[in-house]
């Protein structure tokens, strides 16, 4: 059943100044590269050693969040990075030595070149303009980028442009196509001392012909141009380019036919066919300039082909033994690589289904006195965990005759990557954690609870369990000792880390700083994160179910918290998915689950690795979660009475806002849920629509972000009192209007209830664009974007930051009492709101507002920056009140600064402090027991959290405080009373 993204949970100083001592102990960082991009050789990783005698290896990648990336293949470790602008994606990347370059953008638009072992950017070039760029597939680029012993830098780009680069970055010539139509593209370099190969494909009637042009390697002039006699219905990915020495050769399959033809600068050469065998298909296997590639016959059994030096023939050298597709294991993998001699190897991976181990053999063509030797291990890949092995990539090494040790590197459908040496598995990086969509704070509970022990055991069960508590009664008193004597307790500013005797065991420390965090990636699987180290506490995979067939993803829609330790047991969620199928079904999956163990939490439910997700409810809670089918009918989790009679209590005052398609428009159209004549589902009632304008499109709901409020109003210097506009139904619109000029973008405030626009604002439009960011708490609503309209007097380019309060009445003392008032009352939209415009110098990725236990201390703004930075704003700094002038006597009893347009950078208010905290999507604040500190966790390429105290750290003693000398006043007080 196709169900909407709908699930609600219906249940009744200016400065604070970040201390780099802070750094590592109040916070941590872990930095990701992404998910590898392995769909293309292009782009897939591989390893690369540099060096003679004394190598060093990196292992490279392009990843999914268009990064550039070495890792360090003994411990896992990043070497380095470069993260790219969205705008310009990675196309390909080649390696030579102690160089790496990379195309990227348009038609690979821009060439960069960067040290292997460093990272450090030795190049970088302007091929042609991004808008002029003509290939945006990187498919269709399957080697665009040649680096010469020379170190000189040879690109196609556009699919028809070739430049040559000197090492020294200077164009020594260039090429271009004379026809330069859709009637024949280039997508390959061939090179060879002499002569440049420019492969691509020609249309003809029928289907797609090869094409090769070639031009000397001096002075880019053309020697021959042909077409070849070919049939390649599946496009440049069928036509693999092998190199040796000084001899070329094209490959690919016909028809079931492998067939080859020399290259030569005279291009007279005639395609040849081997027989013997049909073939399905070819692969690239990263060892086309060593002259070898894999052809797979139609059973599945994969085969190895070696160009001969002389470049006359194409044989076969190897067959792999037990390579055909069979039930009992899955697809085999190939790759090839290299050892520090720079002999090639080629290996295949399989996992057994029948022994549940993955399986490889390494193949060494020069050993054996060039006949070839096979050598194989066995590894305990757990499937379970990470999933579906989709790509290897390897290298080897030769210590001694007889003897190939191999290093593959994995990546899985989950995300995550692997290195295993032989069959010892060495580290793993769980890159998933880059494409995390939802996530959500769950606290812990306290340690006395986590070891409760059961009323009802006996007494030798009694005895036997004081036993092994008193074995940690040693290290209890070693503990008190020291405190005794150094006064040494917990503080706000020391680290939440658990110490060796909580190794294993999850209890909040004393402050409520260690939480977890859920998080559910788009990869399939969800962890809980330990908010003290960042370290993962577990994981699951998400259960695909009936889809598992056909293939399907998983899409993380919202994280409900069901139970918490405030409920008196250990605390429990809900994962809500859509589940969408290749075959175009789509579903909503909901994953019930104990948050400390992961196991599944439905009652009667057997253990399984994968944690199953359910269609048709079956459990008991006072929490009731419910969806909405595309009849919008109400689908209840738990679906029992109990849960209907809850939800129908509540109805009343539930309200919700979905988006609508009507004529081919997108609208707001709130619903209100009732009971059906016609079924025994309840069903979600249309109620009002949002009146936009007929050019206006709906981006994006923001809701409110939800938490106590200590204070209904603010009283201001002179005793009266402005009373905060509570209405807990509010909710943010984006929209964007492109069909009228000049392009506009919409900022709404809307009352859920009714349809009511309590706030809007008109803003431009940024190079076609409405790159708003926006939320709301409370009666405060900040929004930030670019305004290019500059037209008025004293105005100028740039970012600019949006406050806008919102209080009750006309007028101050005039108390309406929004938060209790009937959505239908009259009076209830009577308000008045302050509105301050502030220049913001970055543009940023993701902004959110802290939230501490009780809603006592003052609420910050935190924003992520495009610059890796993450920084927080105080809620003085961003009144809306601030006067224009000095202020006066009352205003500054308010702590009312004088206005100052622009937002300076003040290195204080950085809470990353150095790290560079890569392309944050999402902020999310919890807060902690001490209700002046709030947990601040930024996501997106890298992973962030930080603790921040708005109103300073009021509710504990400083660090610095002599316990020890109140403790000893107040016994010398007891021994006088």
């Amino acid at each position: 059943m196709r169900f909407r993204c709908l699930a609600l949970l219906a249940s009744l100083g200016l400065v604070a100044a970040i201390h780099e001592s802070d750094a590592g102990v109040i916070d941590w960082h872990k930095r990701l590269i992404g998910v590898p991009l392995t769909s293309t050789p292009s782009t897939a990783p591989v390893f690369h050693r540099v060096g003679q005698k004394n190598t060093k290896s990196v292992i490279l990648a392009v990843t999914e969040q268009n990064v550039l990336a070495a890792l360090n293949p003994v411990d896992g470790s990043l070497a380095w990075r470069h993260i790219y602008q969205a705008e310009d994606s990675i196309v390909a990347f080649q390696k030579h030595d102690q160089l790496v370059a990379s195309l990227s953008g348009p038609g690979g638009a821009t060439l960069r070149a960067f040290d292997v072992l460093d990272g450090s950017l030795l190049l970088e070039k302007r091929l042609h303009s991004p808008e002029n760029g003509l290939l945006l597939d990187s498919i269709d680029m399957g080697g665009p980028i040649v680096i010469t012993d020379a170190f000189d830098i040879i690109t196609l780009t556009n699919g028809h442009t070739v430049n040559y680069f000197s090492r020294s970055g200077q164009l020594k010539w260039t090429w271009a196509s004379e026809d330069q139509t859709s009637l024949a593209i280039y997508s390959k370099l061939v090179y060879t001392p002499s002569t440049l190969y420019v492969v691509g494909l020609a249309k003809s009637y029928s289907s797609l012909t090869l094409h090769v042009t070639a031009l000397s390697v001096e002075s880019g002039q053309i020697l021959s141009t042909a077409n070849i006699p070919s049939n390649l219905p599946e496009g440049p990915a069928s036509v693999i380019t092998l190199s040796r020495s000084t001899a070329a050769r094209l490959a690919w399959v016909e028809q079931g036919s492998l067939k080859s033809v020399s290259l030569s600068p005279t291009l007279k050469d005639k395609p040849t066919t081997i027989k013997g065998a049909s073939y399905r298909q070819l692969q690239d296997i990263g060892l086309s300039s060593s002259g070898y590639l894999i052809a797979v016959k139609y059973d599945g059994t994969g085969c190895a082909f070696r160009l001969e030096e002389e470049g006359s023939a194409l044989n076969r050298v190897w067959e792999f033994d037990g390579s055909a597709s069979s039930s009992r294991n899955t697809e085999s993998l190939y790759s090839g690589g290299f050892d520090k001699s720079g002999n090639p190897y080629i290996s295949r991976l399989y996992y057994s289904l029948a022994f549940k181990f993955a399986s490889a053999e390494v193949f060494a063509p020069h050993l054996s006195s060039g006949k070839g030797l096979v050598t194989g291990f066995s590894f305990p890949f757990d499937t379970n965990s990470h999933g579906v092995i989709k790509h290897l990539a390897m290298d080897a090494a030769n210590p001694k005759d007889f003897t190939v040790l191999g290093r593959l590197f994995l990546t899985t459908t989950t995300g995550a990557v692997q290195l295993w040496q032989q069959d010892k598995h060495q580290w793993t990086r769980e890159e998933g954690l880059t494409a995390v969509d939802v996530a959500e704070f769950v606290e812990l509970p306290e340690r006395t609870v986590s070891l409760s022990h059961d009323g009802d055991v006996s007494y030798v069960e009694r005895v036997l369990r004081h036993i092994s508590d008193a074995q940690d009664l040693p290290r209890y008193l070693l503990k008190f000792v020291r405190r005794f004597a150094t006064g040494s307790y917990a503080s706000a500013s020391s680290s939440a880390v658990r110490t060796a005797d909580g190794a294993g065991t999850l209890w909040r420390d004393t402050f409520g700083f260690r939480q977890i965090i859920l998080a559910a990636s788009v990869h399939g699987k969800l962890f809980a994160l330990d908010s003290s180290n960042g370290d993962i506490v577990w994981s699951r995979i998400l259960d695909l179910g009936w889809a598992a067939e056909v293939g399907a993803s998983h899409v993380p829609v919202k994280i409900f918290v069901t139970r918490t330790v405030s409920d008196g047991s250990e605390p429990q969620a809900v994962l809500i998915t859509q589940r969408r199928a290749n075959n175009g079904l789509v579903d909503t999956v909901l994953f019930h689950f104990d948050v400390l163990t992961g196991n599944d939490a439905r009652p009667d439910v057997e253990k399984s690795p994968l944690l199953k997700g359910v269609d048709t409810p079956d459990a008991t809670d006072s929490r009731v979660i419910f969806s909405l089918d595309e009849f919008m009918q109400a689908h209840l989790y738990p679906d029992t009475t109990e849960s209907r009679e809850i939800l129908l209590n509540a109805s009343s005052a539930l309200y919700f806002p979905l988006k609508t398609i009507t004529s081919g428009r997108r609208k707001i159209t709130g619903h209100h849920l009732s009971t059906s004549s016609q079924s025994d589902f309840l069903v979600a009632q249309p109620t009002w629509t949002l009146s936009l304008p007929e050019e206006e499109d709906i981006q994006k709901i923001i809701p409110a972000s939800r938490g106590p409020v200590a204070s209904i109003g603010k009283v201001l210097g002179n005793r009266t009192t402005l009373y905060k506009y509570l209405n807990p139904r509010l909710f943010v619109v984006l929209t964007s209007s492109h069909s009228v000029s000049p392009a506009s973008c919409g900022v709404y405030l809307i009352d859920g209830a009714k349809g009511t626009t309590v706030y809007h604002a008109a803003i431009p439009e940024n190079s076609g664009s409405c790159d708003v960011k926006a939320t709301l708490t409370e009666n405060w609503l900040v929004y930030h974007y670019y305004d290019d309209d500059f037209k008025a007097a004293g105005q100028t380019k740039g970012y600019r930051m949006v406050t806008v309060e919102l209080y009750e009445g006309s007028q101050v003392d005039e108390k309406t009492r929004s938060s209790d008032m009937s959505a239908f009352a009259k009076g209830n939209v009577d308000l008045r709101f302050f509105e301050q415009s502030y220049v913001f110098l970055h543009p940023i990725t993701a902004i959110a507002t802290t939230s501490t236990k009780f809603g006592i201390s003052s609420k910050d703004i935190i924003v992520a920056t495009a610059s890796h930075k993450v920084i927080s704003f105080p809620r003085r700094l961003l009144n809306p009140r601030r006067p224009n002038r000095k202020p006066t006597t009352e205003e500054m009893e308010e702590q009312l600064a004088q206005y100052d347009a622009l937002l300076v950078d003040d290195s204080r208010r950085v809470l990353s402090h150095y790290y560079e905290v890569a392309n944050v999507k999402h902020i999310l604040t919890s807060p902690a027991l001490l209700e002046s500190t709030s947990l601040v966790f930024a996501h997106g390429l890298d992973m962030f959290l930080t603790r921040v105290a708005p109103s300073k750290t009021f509710d504990v003693l400083d660090e610095n405080f002599n316990k020890p000398i109140v403790r000893n006043k107040k016994l010398r007080e007891k021994w006088y009373n």
